[in-house]
């Protein structure tokens, strides 16, 4: 099976290409620039570059979130053209899920998270087991503060993923001192590979154009708006 992932959900933006069990091409940055106008071009750059043709694929997986709101709704688009032009299932995935691969042989628990302002972060738990990563909480906004606090004391060993550890790095050694471990740099960027991974083995969504990205909160706008009405 032909499977595209794409994945604009944060800063890092990555496009893979995976035939059967092998990965045959993949590109991944991590640039403050406008996915809306790259994501496309590195999509058809992609195509060419390993040889295949947009008819020729046979699944499209997508990052559904969360993170940046802009960034969600452009991969989501993208991917939901995709899928119903061309006819083919599409698959969403956990964008944090994807993240905290990078951890999949660590034995502590693994935290990957993604910067959400005002001290909040999105994230979840994990664990490997064997050579794979396991869920063991669901995706959800937290004070990091509160989370750490609320953590510390269930867990011997914490391994942080994220691009954006440089915000949160001392408040996390301030809470758990060395019992947090922070990953390589190296990895910290979500591979599209690893989406392309997975949804290979997820199930497609049933409804493709009422298929919409996990934002876990609501936008800021629409949050003023609601609250709006009800005054």
């Amino acid at each position: 099976m032909k499977v595209l992932a794409i994945d604009s959900s944060n800063y890092c933006m990555g496009v893979a290409i995976m035939d059967g069990d092998t990965i045959i091409g993949e590109i991944i940055t991590n640039l403050k620039k406008n996915h809306s106008v790259r994501l496309m071009p590195a999509i058809d750059q992609l195509l060419e570059e390993v040889g295949l043709k947009p008819n020729e694929l046979e699944r499209i997986v997508v990052a559904e979130g969360p993170g940046s709101y802009t960034g969600l709704r452009i991969g989501v688009s993208i991917a939901k053209t995709l899928a119903w032009t061309l006819g083919i299932p599409l698959v969403g995935v956990s964008s944090l899920e994807v993240l905290a691969q990078s951890g999949r042989y660590y034995t502590g628990v693994i935290v990957p998270f993604f910067d959400a302002r005002r001290g909040q972060v999105y994230t979840s738990l994990f664990k490997s087991e064997g050579t794979f990563v396991q869920r063991r909480t669901e995706d959800q906004i937290v004070l990091l503060e509160d989370w750490l606090n609320e953590n510390k004391d269930k867990y011997e060993s914490f391994l942080f993923i994220s691009n954006d550890l440089a915000i949160h790095k001392e408040t996390i050694e301030s809470i758990l001192g060395n019992k947090a471990l922070f990953a390589p740099v190296s990895s910290t960027n979500a591979r599209p590979s690893e989406l392309a991974r997975i949804g290979s083995s997820k199930e497609p969504v049933e409804d493709v154009h009422h298929f919409t990205p996990n934002y876990v909160r609501l936008a800021e706008a629409e949050a003023k708006w609601l609250a709006s009405q009800k005054k």
